[in-house]
């Protein structure tokens, strides 16, 4: 019976990774076909808002790249290849950490986009042109992936298998030197704690602002509430609204319970066998939310919904 239910529980396992892989394998041909259609343009979108979206899905390829097919998968597919190689699965494990923060940060940087686009329309024509984003988008790459360094000294090797570091092991120093656990609360406040405050504030005051407008745009149209006509800037209006209600929601959600569980870790580092699930059901969600961003905000486009939908039509065709 324990044989039964331990081969039970193993085939389980291949099961639920066979699934997250076919998942991740569509999350990154979805994202590359995203890619191709925002660099082809006409989609309705100001160019710094098509560069923002063409930055996270970049930031989702590299995460689904990295994470799933470099770091989780590597031992059901593809196990003692040159990726165990202990060097390199600690540039590895770096560069997921690089890839996470990008998406979260370029998914900050999109709301700060859309909150000057809307709500600052001097400082949007006057600074915000493609030159700074270009400038912000190289500065943040290159300070997130310095941030990230530290990681490479995370690991140490496990066996020596002739004459090559094998596997990474976490040291035990990890958890208990005072300068590591410093980082670890840095790292926790940057990502997502810091983005978390972010989007709510930024998108708190672009729906304040959307809303104030619509009012005073009523009052001036000299609407009532009875007429049936349609204003369609009003119902533009809305529509933003309601995106931007979704995505705050959406990103808290993801990322809560991960964001729950590292920073219960973070707290009290012991007993982690008994948050297995918590911690996988945490790592799943965040995984869908760096997968799926650009997605999720591009298809609230009219025109770019209907280029996406001809760019798949025509590659199953």
């Amino acid at each position: 019976m324990e044989i039964f239910h331990s081969s039970l529980g193993r085939n389980g396992e291949c099961l639920i990774s066979d699934f997250r892989f076919i998942f991740y394998i569509l999350s990154l041909s979805v994202n590359f076909l995203l890619m191709l259609v925002l660099s082809r343009g006409k989609c309705g979108l100001s160019n710094c808002t098509t560069r923002c979206l063409l930055a996270m899905a970049a930031s989702d390829l590299l995460f689904i790249f990295a994470e799933i097919l470099l770091w989780r998968l590597k031992g059901f597919y593809y196990p003692g290849s040159f990726l165990n190689i202990t060097p390199v699965c600690s540039a590895v494990y770096v560069l997921i950490r690089a890839s996470t923060d990008y998406s979260v940060w370029f998914t900050v940087l999109f709301t700060f986009d859309r909150f000057v686009t809307i709500c600052c329309l001097k400082m949007n024509r006057k600074y915000w042109t493609d030159k700074t984003l270009a400038v912000v988008l190289a500065a943040t790459s290159i300070l997130l992936c310095s941030k990230n360094v530290p990681f490479y000294f995370r690991y140490k090797r496990g066996w020596i298998i002739n004459n090559v570091p094998r596997y990474c092991y976490v040291k035990s120093s990890y958890y208990t030197d005072p300068r590591w656990r410093g980082f670890q609360w840095f790292d926790i406040i940057l990502t997502p704690f810091i983005p978390f405050m972010l989007i709510l504030l930024m998108n708190t005051l672009t729906v304040r602002y959307i809303l104030v407008a619509s009012r005073v745009r009523k009052s001036l149209k000299g609407q009532s509430k009875a007429e049936s006509r349609k204003d369609t800037e009003m119902v533009s209006r809305k529509n933003s609204v309601i995106c931007l209600f979704t995505i705050s929601i959406s990103f808290i959600l993801l990322w809560g319970v991960h964001s729950a569980n590292i920073l219960y870790f973070s707290i009290k580092a012991t007993d982690r066998s008994r948050k297995i699930h918590f911690t996988s059901a945490g790592e799943i969600l965040r995984d869908f939310s760096c997968s799926t961003n650009t997605l999720f905000y591009a298809v609230t486009v009219p025109k770019f919904r209907a280029k996406f939908r001809n760019a798949v039509q025509q590659l199953v065709t």
